[in-house]
């Protein structure tokens, strides 16, 4: 992130923009509806910036540049057709430290300005760090669309009862949960409809209620394979909404950046034979997040009830008495199969798959290998990298063809996605010297040679 977003308390902010084409008066005309001061250089004046230094919202300076005019500026636009210009003034400002945009020039700026969404008091900001104007734009307009034109009402009713809100709950997860039951029901409905003094009625009833030490929850949230873009909008909700997020180590570095900004994060992250956390130890900080009245978001890499232990963590809350829910992920298999051009099934090839673990409990590889050695089935092995050569002769002692087709696939969804094909009989060497490792998924059967055709 090259550009930190921040927003300007403009109260006692003196400006000075040099230039006052139209373009500059679209930065003018922005300034102009903060309480900034504004000082505009520039020998003549657009019709735009006349009329409003005639209103009284600026200070028309009709004269050249002086490099003393930045004295005494906190924040600087510079807006003329001369470059060797816009090159001086943004030296100066530099060298003085004063923020300095010149506009259309991002070489020259300290400072960019985002494109907005205004909902005064609630502002958006988007900016493509001066790369991408169309797709800002873009973006802008599609936001525009889907913003309600009163949220900024619902805004100004939030802050009214801001302090009664906090003098009511003494617990900060407390008071977002109900500002949160605000926003997403009638209230803030009644507040968009035009209505705030019945809206305030509401409010004032929510309030009144009985204060009650609010019961916590788990969510058991799949996090599919690692691709964001795979997130179901349920498991994006509750990321958005948690205390606190107890997330493991197949949790992708972007799905994480999803949570909620100011959630308590915890690693509890495993690999195999090697457990950071036990999971005993796991299922113990989720009832005791539970019981301290805490929102806790349970991550897991593709779906809690596939290979992710989520039974386990069911079965500890159910003892417990504490509320759960669990939201299904893509699964590894569907999600590394797809990216990797595999399709699992295809009725030339198999008409039934099979997910299994390539490392039980015991850290044995001791499955029911004739069941799954059988014909015209796809089989899949999660966490089964470290067993591969046991896997690959376990198949062929039971009857599967040396030559059967075998991927192995990395860090499936993500930029370190990679793929590396062969058979039962090489696979080990080739995975080997492309330096898989985990995780990794293993995919075998016929179905694997289609990768040729359409992956």
């Amino acid at each position: 992130m090259q550009y930190f977003p921040v927003f300007l308390n403009a109260q006692n902010l003196d400006c000075l923009v040099v230039g006052a084409g139209e373009v500059a008066a679209r930065k003018v005309e922005l300034l102009a509806k903060t309480p900034a001061t504004i000082r505009v250089v520039a020998p003549q004046a657009c019709q735009t910036i006349q009329a409003m230094a005639e209103q009284g919202l600026l200070k028309w300076i009709q004269r050249e540049f002086d490099p003393g005019d930045i004295q005494g500026q906190q924040l600087i636009f510079v807006a003329t057709d001369n470059h060797q210009l816009n090159c001086d003034i943004s030296t100066l400002a530099k060298a003085a430290n004063i923020p300095v945009n010149v506009v259309d020039n991002t070489e020259l700026c300290s400072f960019i300005t985002p494109s907005i969404v205004d909902r005064d008091p609630l502002l958006v900001a988007l900016s493509s760090s001066g790369t991408a104007p169309v797709l800002l734009r873009y973006l802008r307009q599609k936001l525009e669309s889907i913003l309600p034109a009163r949220l900024s009402e619902l805004a100004k009713f939030s802050d009214k009862f801001r302090d009664k809100v906090k003098a009511h709950f003494n617990n900060v997860n407390q008071r977002r949960h109900f500002w949160e039951d605000v926003i997403e029901g009638d209230i803030a409905e009644t507040v968009l409809a035009g209505d705030n003094q019945q809206a305030e009625q509401l409010i004032e009833q929510k309030l009144q209620q009985d204060e009650q030490t609010e019961a916590g929850c788990v969510y058991l949230v799949g996090a599919g394979p690692g691709d964001p873009d795979l997130l179901t909008f349920k498991a994006l909700r509750l990321m958005q909404k948690a205390d606190l997020v107890v997330y493991d180590r197949l949790v992708s570095k972007p799905i994480l950046e999803l949570v909620r900004r100011d959630a308590e994060k915890i690693y509890v992250g495993k690999k195999a034979s090697l457990h950071s956390v036990p999971q005993n130890e796991i299922n113990q900080l989720l009832v005791d997040a539970a019981k301290q009245g805490k929102r806790v978001v349970r991550l897991k890499g593709g779906d809690p009830y596939i290979f992710g232990r989520g039974g386990e963590e069911a079965e500890t809350l159910v003892e417990q008495g504490i509320s759960f829910q669990v939201v299904p992920g893509i699964t590894a298999a569907t999600g590394a199969s797809t990216y990797a051009g595999i399709p699992l099934t295809h009725r030339d090839h198999a008409q039934s798959v099979v997910f299994s673990t390539g490392h039980l409990k015991d850290g044995s590889i001791d499955l029911d290998w004739p069941a799954l050695a059988r014909q015209r089935q796809t089989m899949v092995f999660y966490m089964g990298l470290t067993g591969l050569n046991v896997i690959s002769q376990q198949l062929i002692k039971h009857g599967v063809a040396a030559d059967m087709p075998v991927a192995v696939v990395q860090s499936a969804t993500t930029d370190k996605q990679q793929v590396v094909t062969g058979t039962l009989m090489d696979i080990q060497q080739k995975a080997s010297e492309a330096n898989i490792q985990p995780p990794a998924l293993i995919i075998v059967g016929t179905v694997v040679s289609l990768r040729e055709k359409i992956g």
